[in-house]
Order: C-alpha cells, then sequence, then structure tokens
C-alpha cells in the first residue's frame, strides 16, 4: 500500500513525539507485568514480544514479570480442580502448586523464544535460580472476621530479592523473563502473585516505571469513568470505599508500594490495546491510568 502524504506526516509526528520519551527512558529499567489476554492472543503476544525488543533497541532495559492465570485455571479444569482465590489470591495446595509450576514454566518458555524470535535476547528464570526471590507463607486476614489469619496453601510474600542476577543480565543486554515462584527459607517452592513480584522488583532495582497490563482499560473512579492519572491517596480512598475490590487489590497494592517505594511512575494499561506498551511508554496520551508517586 503506498504511503500517501498524509500517512507519512502522521507517521513522522509518532516517531516524533516519541523522542522525549526515549530520552528519558533511556538506559533507565523498565518492570513490565505481562498478563491477562495479551498473554492468550497469539497477535498481541507477537505485538508484546516486538515491543519489548523495540525498547531494549532503543536503549531502554525492559525486565518481563508474567503470570499465567488463565492457563493454570485451564489445566486445573483439565485435572478435575476447580481454582480457588481469596482477596485475588489464589489458595495453592501441593495439586495445584504442581500445576502451577508445570504452566509457569511452559509460559516462561514461550515468552522467551517468542522474544528471542524478533531479535530480542532473552532469558527465563524463577525466583528459585540463585534464590533470588526469597519468600514466606503468606497469611491472609479474613475480611468478614477481622483478626483471624486465612491459611491459602503454598502462596508467598516477598522477604527479599536480591538484584544481582538481574543487574548482571541488563548488562549483557539480556532482557530476563521472571515466572513468579520464590523459594522459602527451608527450599519450599511458594506461589507468588506476579503484580507482587512486579512492584517489588521494581522498588528493588529503582526502576523509572512500573507497567501492569490488565484486561481492563485501567483503574475506574467511584463513578466508573477512567482518570488517566491518580495519586496514591485517591486510590486509597477507592480501596476504602470498595470501588476497587477482589483481584484489582493485589494489583493496586504492588502499585501503590511501587510508588510509594521510590518508582517514578506506574501504569496500569489496557493489554488488549495492540501495542499497549509502546503507546504507554512513547506517546503522551497512553491507554491506560498513570499513578503518581505522589
Amino acid at each position: 500500500m503506498p504511503l500517501t502524504a498524509a500517512t507519512a506526516a502522521q507517521k513522522a509526528r509518532t516517531l516524533s513525539e516519541a523522542l522525549p520519551y526515549i530520552q528519558r527512558f533511556f538506559d533507565k529499567t523498565i518492570v513490565i507485568k505481562y498478563g491477562g489476554n495479551a498473554m492468550t492472543d497469539p497477535k498481541l503476544q507477537e505485538g508484546f514480544a516486538r515491543d519489548v525488543v523495540l525498547l531494549k533497541l532503543v536503549g531502554m532495559n525492559p525486565v518481563v514479570v508474567h503470570g499465567g492465570g488463565p492457563q493454570i485455571n485451564d489445566l486445573l479444569q483439565k485435572v478435575g480442580k476447580k481454582g480457588e482465590f481469596i482477596q485475588g489470591m489464589r489458595v495453592t495446595d501441593e495439586e495445584t502448586m504442581d500445576v502451577v509450576e508445570m504452566v509457569l514454566g511452559k509460559v516462561n518458555k514461550d515468552i522467551v523464544n517468542l522474544i528471542n524470535r524478533y531479535g530480542g535476547k532473552a532469558v527465563g528464570l524463577t525466583g528459585q535460580d540463585g534464590g533470588f526471590i526469597r519468600a514466606h507463607k503468606l497469611l491472609l486476614e479474613s475480611s468478614d472476621e477481622p483478626g483471624k489469619m486465612l491459611d491459602i496453601g503454598l502462596v508467598g510474600d516477598i522477604n527479599k530479592i536480591d538484584p544481582a542476577i538481574i543487574t548482571f543480565l541488563d548488562s549483557g543486554d539480556f532482557i530476563p523473563v521472571i515466572a513468579p515462584i520464590g523459594v522459602s527459607p527451608d527450599g519450599e517452592t511458594l506461589n507468588i502473585n506476579a503484580d507482587v513480584v512486579a512492584g517489588k522488583l521494581a522498588e528493588v532495582l529503582h526502576a523509572e516505571t512500573l507497567v501492569l497490563l490488565t484486561n481492563t482499560p485501567g483503574v475506574p473512579d467511584k463513578n466508573g469513568t477512567l482518570p488517566t492519572a491518580l495519586t496514591p491517596k485517591q486510590i486509597d480512598d477507592l480501596v476504602t470505599d470498595g470501588t476497587l475490590s477482589g483481584g484489582m487489590l493485589p494489583k493496586i497494592g504492588s502499585a501503590l508500594d511501587a510508588a510509594r517505594g521510590g518508582v517514578r511512575s506506574v501504569h496500569i494499561i489496557d493489554g488488549r490495546v495492540e501495542h499497549a506498551l509502546l503507546l504507554e511508554i512513547l506517546t503522551d496520551e497512553g491507554v491506560g491510568t498513570l499513578i503518581k508517586s505522589k
């Protein structure tokens, strides 16, 4: 299809618009939580891989943390188990943990292969590799009985992330792709929410920004509208009044922790939009909600 003067001008404007963002993020770490439809739609998968490679080639340091919720649910259903969630966290018994490890291992390999196909140098990791994600069992406080703690199985909360292996990979122009599995002090494998891993990793790496891909257009306010930017105080109010609940709680919690922990900006974006990552990082408008650090 021939390039018209109008489309050529539009392409030029788009490329020119990206310049200040490329300058801002040059040699900076960008932590990306990859999940939702972007992980299950083949066209979106390819677009995501290309976007990550492009960000790397223009001088940024993307670090990918992925989930695998839909794939885990599918395999659990095939083996006759139903996925159960409490406050957005997956209840994980030993059989479920086996499924989680199997699925996340395959998902990790698929993402690595796709990024490499488009010219990147991706390396797959879990928190067990080098013990770089140390965790303990997570207990949740009951929402119905305040003070009562719920044991939801082999689910972890992060004690410490050792950034050395990620820093080493970045120095060699590799793209780390991380599955959210941690290890306890006694060597027990623990399933950790991918949003939580991404948020904590962004803090530890002193990332310039954290991007969370979701299946929603952004963070709705109490009126159901989608503000382009929110402060931590506004987010706290939305959680308190019940506007944000369920599966959004771990995502919002990790976003707030990252914003308060020194990550300059946190973006919750609609992963169902083609090239959502590039649109959010390299354009003025973006495709989601920005959570400011203050």
